[in-house]
């Protein structure tokens, strides 16, 4: 399958702590990397660690960061041909504070990633393309919201499939926005938190409901260790997780859910059996450090389904 993929590609700065330092304090690190990540470029890599035709619309610098957070996407054969250069501003970078148990917390900054020309996106990129899948990083501002706006309708008018996978800072950068902009998508994904800050809801439940108003066909909430659920026009199902002994870094699983569900998605799968397998994809990034740290390939998908 061939994927057009929108959004951030950065440098993730990770801190080991015990704790969260208070305003002021200065606590040490266990030991910290720099790996590649941002939610587009692991979005990409997934896809294309799982053999799909993966082409990516992002911008970096021309800077040290650069190299970084391309490395594995050259190393899984992502099609970089859109891929945008500024001479200005420096490749995204994420610190993340990582706690035991893989929790974090996390401050982005946005770099390059913004500026992505919308005027270089020409309809005609969408036509060797199986479906679309978009970052609502890629929403936020600056002229790569332009950008993901003009593939969204490029790929509305194609009636290709859409993956609209949410973000918790998109989600109260962009606010309910996203919805208006996304409403009608085929796919969109979320976790909780998200669901919860973009609807105003108090509970799951409450919240899904609230979505139905913008003619959504697929939502699919990620709720973490109790796994997903799947909201359809029809039927409504909790798909039970993938549970793992070892939680090393949850950066990045909810990406990996996306690309593995959207695969499944396109291999003709029923989107209760593509979160299966996104459950699956999701558990095993978190074994890893770094949200590119453990790609998820095709044989993981099979075995998980003897």
């Amino acid at each position: 399958m061939r994927f057009f993929v929108v959004g951030d590609v950065s440098v993730d700065l990770i801190y080991f702590l015990e704790r969260i330092p208070e305003t002021g304090e200065e606590v040490p690190a266990q030991r910290a990397l720099m790996k590649p990540g941002g939610a587009g470029g692991t979005l990409a890599a997934h896809l294309a660690s799982l053999g799909n035709k993966v082409y990516l619309a992002s911008r970096v610098g021309n800077d040290p960061f650069r190299s970084v957070a391309l490395s594995q996407l050259e190393k899984v054969g992502v099609d970089l041909k859109y891929l945008q250069t500024d001479p200005e501003q420096t490749t995204s970078s994420v610190l993340i504070l990582l706690l035991p148990g893989g929790e974090r917390s996390m401050v982005s900054a946005g770099g390059a990633s913004r500026y992505l020309d919308a005027a270089e996106f020409k309809s005609r990129m969408l036509d060797p393309i199986d479906a679309v899948v978009l970052s609502a990083y890629a929403f936020v501002g600056g002229p790569q919201r332009q950008y993901a706006i003009n593939v969204l309708d490029a790929a509305r008018k194609r009636e290709l499939p859409i993956f609209a996978d949410l973000g918790t800072g998109a989600v109260r950068a962009a606010g309910r926005a996203l919805l208006d902009l996304l409403r009608g998508v085929p796919y969109l994904l979320m976790n909780q938190v998200e669901l919860l800050t973009l609807t105003g809801a108090s509970s799951i439940s409450e919240g899904v409901q609230r979505l139905k108003a913008f003619d959504l066909e697929t939502v699919v909430v990620k709720v973490g260790a109790l796994g997903s659920i799947v909201v359809t026009p029809s039927r409504q199902e909790l798909i039970e997780p993938y549970p793992l002994e070892e939680v090393v870094d949850t950066t990045g699983s909810g990406d990996a859910f996306t690309a593995a569900f959207a695969h499944a998605i396109l291999q003709g799968k029923d989107p209760f059996t593509a979160a299966r397998l996104g459950n699956l994809a999701g558990s095993l990034a978190a074994t890893a450090v770094g949200g590119q740290g453990r790609l998820v390939t095709e044989e993981d998908l099979m075995q998980a389904q003897r």
